[in-house]
């Protein structure tokens, strides 16, 4: 079941939040060990959740009542230690949550545990010296992606039906990408967050539906403006394979996942144009000059020591002595929402080809890792640098190498209506739509 009939059950009574979590937590023991998605499992803590709800009175109010999920390991849980994928960090336990895991408790949901990441949260890949990877539960041969890697995969697994992650330049929607399942980074504001990495980063939802995404992101954000919605009416959609990076062309996968969701959208009757937005040469460049400074200044803020560190994350560190220029972010955002006067929502890749091998990617030097990374996920840091919301939807692709969307509006409901839209669009014009781009 998806959080969503989870929660309808247990508000109703057909489900007591015990039984939930036992079976959740059962079942991360069983097929857990070999993903390696989650850094910790609160067995107890979760279990004591589950029987603590089960005495609310407002029970049969809450929108997650007994939905378990999983939360990144670089956002606060109480009572565990926040890890961030480094061996640097410190082991004592957090002494309260983060307001974002406050809110899902508030709402029902029982948090099950902690997902891994790779070190500090910078790289596409899930891969630490520290604690080691998360493999996609799709191609157990390849690495989930990352950097909200754990989170992905546990959705995609079946460990927990919605996952909390990170997004500081498509680490919500790039494992999503990988594994199959759905990557919501909200728009610059939305959820009450800290600024991260000169407010690049965006925290929200990895999800197995887009009506799970809109009703989790609901939450996060203390609203109820995206639950309960349904697909919009007649877009002006941009569809665009063109990559942001000379380095990132598109695989025949992410090119097939475009053109059968064009196909849809044309089908509905949507209004299609082949339309990039105005990619500056130096875009990718501008965000990784964010990136960079965004790692140092966390690392500074955590007080990690450097000899402690990965070598790959000590490089990205060096490179980020200065601060950035906020005006180029500003003048990017302006430019591409200009650009969107034109188009209601534009569709892309969201990944050019698949996360690493397994392994691959553990002692990595920089350079190796940056050039990787680049060829891979072209596509996302674009709207972490314009503050714009985006999504990623599973659509096509094979069992081992699912295909991915990227779906980019001025606006989340814009963005969620439309990949509704194309999430329900009829099995049949789907495989259809399909074999034909095969």
């Amino acid at each position: 079941m998806d959080a969503t009939q989870i929660a309808a059950r247990v508000r109703d009574g057909r489900l007591s939040p015990r039984a939930v979590v036992d079976e959740c937590l059962a079942h991360i023991a069983s097929v857990d060990p070999a993903i390696g998605a989650f850094q910790v499992v609160d067995v107890e803590g979760a279990r004591r959740a589950a029987d603590a709800l089960a005495a609310r009175a407002d029970r049969g109010t809450l929108p997650l009542a007994g939905v378990p999920v999983a939360i990144k390991d670089n956002v606060a849980v109480a009572g565990l230690p926040t890890r961030h994928g480094s061996a640097a960090t410190s082991t004592a336990p957090a002494a309260q949550d983060d307001e974002l895991v406050r809110r899902l408790r508030a709402a029902g949901a029982i948090v099950v545990g902690k997902t891994r990441l790779p070190e500090l949260a910078i790289w596409p890949f899930t891969e630490s010296v520290a604690f080691g990877g998360t493999r996609n539960p799709r191609d157990p041969a390849r690495n989930a992606g990352g950097s909200t890697g754990g989170g992905a995969a546990a959705v995609a697994a079946g460990l927990v039906p919605l996952a909390l992650g990170s997004d500081g330049g498509g680490s919500l929607r790039i494992p999503a990408a990988n594994c199959g399942v759905v990557g919501l980074k909200p728009g610059r504001g939305t959820l009450p967050t800290a600024e991260h990495w000169y407010g690049c980063t965006a925290y929200g939802p990895i999800a197995a539906t887009v009506a799970d995404a809109a009703l989790a992101l609901d939450v996060l954000a203390g609203t109820d403006r995206w639950r309960g919605l349904s697909p919009t009416g007649r877009l002006r959609v941009a569809v665009s394979l063109r990559s942001p990076s000379p380095l990132g062309r598109p695989d025949a996968t992410a090119r097939s996942a475009v053109a059968q969701a064009a196909e849809l959208a044309r089908q509905a009757g949507h209004a299609m144009a082949d339309a990039s937005p105005p990619y500056p040469a130096t875009l990718i460049n501008a965000w990784a000059r964010y990136w960079y400074a965004g790692v140092a200044l966390e690392a500074r803020q955590l007080g990690l020591d450097p000899s402690r560190l990965e070598p790959r994350t000590r490089t990205v560190i060096r490179k980020g002595a200065r601060h950035p220029d906020p005006n180029t972010a500003r003048a990017w955002r302006d430019r591409v929402l200009g650009w969107f006067e034109q188009y209601d929502v534009l569709l892309t890749p969201a990944i050019a080809r698949p996360a690493p091998l397994a392994g691959r990617a553990t002692n990595a030097g920089f350079l190796s890792a940056y050039v990787s990374s680049a060829r891979s996920i072209p596509f996302t840091q674009a709207w972490n640098f314009a503050g714009l919301p985006a999504l990623s939807l599973p659509i096509g692709g094979t069992e081992s190498r699912p295909g991915a969307v990227q779906i980019v509006a001025p606006d989340e409901e814009t963005v969620l209506r439309f990949a509704l839209e194309l999430e329900q669009a009829p099995a049949r014009v789907q495989a259809t739509a399909f074999r034909s781009a095969s």
